[in-house]
């Protein structure tokens, strides 16, 4: 028999794995008499786990959790280390898989994995643990279009069959994995809502009315302070702009709701009003894709959230953005995983002190999709990974020599492209000098010579 082990680090991920089970995507994927049971494994990787409202406490998980026959807690197994800061050493390894087999009562069943981009903890962590099944990888928003974070160990790339994505960008095929030839498989986006009208049915009223506004606070600490301050008030402004007098604040997931007296104050000038919402008495932040179910807001506005992504594709809602320039000039350092999501968002939707945009924006569809990020997204995935995509250094070339601009310019960094020898910094007819390893050689003995 074969038992699959899911793993999740938030709710948002369960109903994403949830719904790829209602798919039918890990049906027949183990032998033919179907695997023996199906275990959910809850990692909560935030900074301070104690602190923070469990995933199985949360809204809505009863509903998702009868999709498994039994549920799992990383953080107990490897009690006291921290999920996101242990990996296992080489010699541990067999220690740590017949520990596990033993608490988990798994005997010698094939296992296999599904579980976030491994190239990281905890996923990393159970990839290493569980050697030999086969892996599925599933994201739960926009990093999966971009290149995975890191190389990854020949031995757990090799065993990854598939990647699971939700098809926020119609015709758009994903990045992550694709140096092992892992086959995107976009889940079929029926299946998704369903799961998050199940969430909806299952969160408490919202004293909130029908048509009022979004607006989708980034992490704390993605900015500096102050700028994360004006970033919130720009939003609140902007939004007030453009007619809207109720705004709903929906704070990030993994950080606690910033609602600061300037933002009230403010608001209080604009002749606005904020509410708040949140899952009962747990505290919990409401999914994003809850309030679309239940709300239905006029307008949804954030920074480079994968949520304005599931509101346009999935709901058909008007979007706008706002300070993404900012923050692609603030993320460090440049390979950073969060640069994807705001290069996207920057490219493809309205911007927020642009009026007729917001008002005037059409569907998204294949010919937008590929006009704004087809050849934008390779280039950007070599600048932030050349040694996990050297593929796509012609690529990188084609868009650069062709459309670097004033606009594009905000997505690259001048030093970066100068020490990939890429157009935009060094001329074409220099280029070769990067290229040549005896003239590299020479400029660092030089180099060396000099600081002797």
């Amino acid at each position: 028999m074969t038992t699959q082990i899911f793993v999740a680090s938030s709710l948002h991920g369960t109903a994403v794995l949830a719904a790829a089970l209602d798919a039918g995507c890990f049906e027949g994927s183990g032998r033919a008499e179907g695997p023996a049971r199906r275990i959910l494994l809850l990692s909560d990787d935030t900074a301070i786990p104690e602190a923070t409202v469990p995933i199985d406490a949360m809204p809505g998980f009863g509903r998702l959790r009868t999709r498994f026959d039994e549920v799992r807690s990383w953080n107990d197994a490897v009690f006291p280390l921290h999920p996101s800061a242990w990996t296992p050493r080489a010699d541990d390894v067999p220690l740590w898989e017949r520990h596990l087999r033993r608490a988990w009562d798994l005997g010698d069943e094939e296992v296999e994995l599904a579980l976030e981009s491994p190239h990281a903890a905890p996923a990393q962590a159970v990839v290493q643990i569980f050697t030999g099944g086969p892996v599925t990888v599933y994201t739960v928003g926009l990093t999966g279009y971009g290149p995975t974070g890191g190389k990854i160990p020949p031995l757990i790339g090799t065993r990854v069959r598939r990647l699971l994505h939700p098809d926020l960008l119609p015709g758009l095929k994903p990045l992550l994995l694709g140096e092992f030839d892992a086959v995107p498989h976009p889940l079929p986006t029926p299946a998704l809502l369903k799961v998050y009208a199940e969430l909806a049915d299952a969160s408490p009223e919202f004293d909130v009315p029908e048509g009022a506004a979004l607006l989708l606070l980034p992490e704390a600490g993605t900015l500096p302070a102050a700028e994360e301050a004006e970033l919130h008030l720009r939003m609140v402004r902007g939004t007030a702009a453009l007619g809207h007098t109720h705004l709903v604040l929906q704070p990030h997931p993994d950080g606690p709701a910033p609602v600061t007296p300037a933002l009230r104050a403010e608001a209080a000038r604009l002749g606005v009003e904020l509410t708040l919402p949140h899952s009962g008495l747990s505290g919990a932040p409401v999914p994003a894709e809850v309030l679309y179910e239940r709300l239905r807001p006029a307008l949804v506005v954030g920074c480079s959230s994968t949520a304005l992504l599931t509101a346009a594709a999935y709901y058909g809602l008007p979007v706008a953005r706002t300070g993404t320039g900012t923050l692609l000039e603030r993320l460090t350092p440049y390979e950073n995983p969060a640069r994807i999501p705001a290069t996207i968002v920057d490219a493809l939707l309205p911007d927020l002190a642009e009026p007729a945009a917001v008002s005037d924006q059409s569907p998204l569809t294949e010919a937008t999709v590929a006009e704004a990020l087809d050849g934008l997204l390779p280039a950007v995935a070599f600048a932030m990974q050349p040694r996990v995509r050297p593929d796509f250094r012609p690529a990188a070339e084609r868009y650069l020599s062709a459309h670097l601009n004033t606009r594009t310019w905000r997505y690259f960094k001048r030093r970066r492209l100068g020490s990939l020898a890429l157009p935009g910094v060094v001329p074409a007819r220099l280029a070769f000098v990067r290229r040549n390893a005896t003239l590299r050689r020479i400029a660092r003995r030089a180099r060396a010579l000099k600081r002797r």
